[in-house]
């Protein structure tokens, strides 16, 4: 039950946005094995005094179309998973809508199964 959380600077066509919404949900199906209708996502724009960012660091050249993708997801994929993902997201997004894939930044928050509550007040997975 992945949650994430997508940052970008505004100013992007809605085409362009939910592109990114379908590449995300398909990389996270194909590698994380993330149920059908599994989809929890929220995207912000920022003008770009609000959006700031390293434009050469560990020598990733980044441009103004970098994406910030946050995704927080039960602990329990394996590296190779993990890998996969990251290398899917990056594949995906740089087919649609077209990022490079150096302004592809993903970072992923892993959690005990027993910290979701997805409805109702209950813990659905404790």
């Amino acid at each position: 039950m992945p949650l994430l959380h997508i940052a970008l600077r505004s100013g992007k066509p809605e085409t362009y946005r939910q592109a990114i919404f379908d590449s995300l949900y398909r990389a996270m199906r194909e590698t994380f094995s993330v149920p059908e209708d599994d989809q929890f996502m929220a995207m912000t724009e920022h003008e770009a005094a609000n959006f700031r960012y390293g434009t050469s660091y560990l020598g990733v050249a980044r441009s103004d179309d970098l994406v910030f993708v946050q995704i927080t997801a039960n602990n329990t994929r394996t590296l190779e998973q993990k890998k996969a993902l990251f290398r899917r997201i990056a594949e995906l997004l740089g087919e649609r809508p077209g990022i490079r894939p150096e302004d592809v930044f993903v970072s992923l928050v892993e959690v005990e199964k027993e910290n979701w509550s997805l409805g109702n007040g209950l813990a659905q997975y404790a």
